[in-house]
């Protein structure tokens, strides 16, 4: 019970404290978040294409195999999970995949990495804006079958194994990481270790997008420990995720704002 009320406690004190478009007086800012908003408004119900693959997700009540290598999930806690409930529990809704299509296409969009491939929901919008290639890491080997239904997501390798032992595997074929969406075992100890892993390959023009910060206790108190690094100049706080900035015209930010 205490894991399900957490969340809630957690958005109030969102919410009292987020900020609008018009709190902005920074030009950068003001650019990058009145983009993300228009962004999110000319494809309110998300990717047509995508919403249909997501849509025969949610009608397949087909049961598979999970395997957990982090926090499980907190609605669907069994090891055999229907697919549908998975899509319905464990997958970014279309705004939020929208919001990671849109700063990734920030970036150079070279290199691309996503943790936590789930269902191939968010993979699929990220791909749509990948110009080089995307890698997309998942532990669990039933979740990832169902991933890779067609239509598969173009210049996408799909990496499977626990993401402790693939990360640094993948890593060492990569020179820099353009974008990252760290969105997979939502625990203290994994997050902060997938950050520092790919901290080492940012530069100047890199985003790294972290899901679900205040999940748990633990995972806001990483977020904490992640907007305090030194080396992170801006952090965008939309609960669901947080967005970070290696490259910020002012002085160090964080920022709770709403979309």
């Amino acid at each position: 019970m205490r894991k399900l009320i957490f969340p809630a406690l957690s958005y109030f004190s969102y919410w009292l404290k987020k900020e609008d478009l018009y709190s902005q007086q920074s030009p950068f800012l003001f650019s990058v978040y009145g983009g993300l908003i228009k962004f999110l408004q000319t494809c309110p119900k998300g990717d047509p294409d995508i919403e249909k693959f997501r849509n025969s997700l949610l009608e397949d009540s087909t049961e598979i195999l999970v395997e957990d290598f982090g926090a499980g999930s907190k609605k669907v806690p069994d090891p055999r999970r229907e697919i549908r409930k998975i899509t319905r529990h464990s997958t970014s809704s279309p705004k939020f995949s929208l919001l990671y299509q849109y700063f990734c296409q920030l970036t150079p969009a070279e290199q691309v990495l996503e943790l936590g491939t789930c269902m191939g929901i968010s993979t699929r919008y990220i791909s749509k804006a990948t110009k080089g290639k995307l890698w997309t890491l998942e532990g669990s080997k039933e979740i990832q079958q169902v991933a890779k239904r067609y239509p598969t997501p173009e210049k996408t390798e799909f990496v499977l194994g626990n993401i402790t032992d693939t990360l640094s595997e993948v890593l060492e074929r990569i020179n820099q990481l353009d974008f990252v969406l760290i969105d997979a075992n939502h625990t203290y100890e994994g997050t902060l270790n997938s950050f520092f892993q790919c901290l080492t390959k940012v530069h100047p023009k890199s985003i790294i997008a972290i899901g679900d910060i205040h999940w748990s206790a633990d995972m806001e108190t990483a977020w904490e420990e992640i907007k305090a690094n030194p080396k992170v100049r801006l952090t965008l706080d939309f609960f669901e995720c947080g967005i970070l900035f290696f490259d910020y015209p002012g002085p160090k930010t964080n920022l709770i704002l709403e979309v």
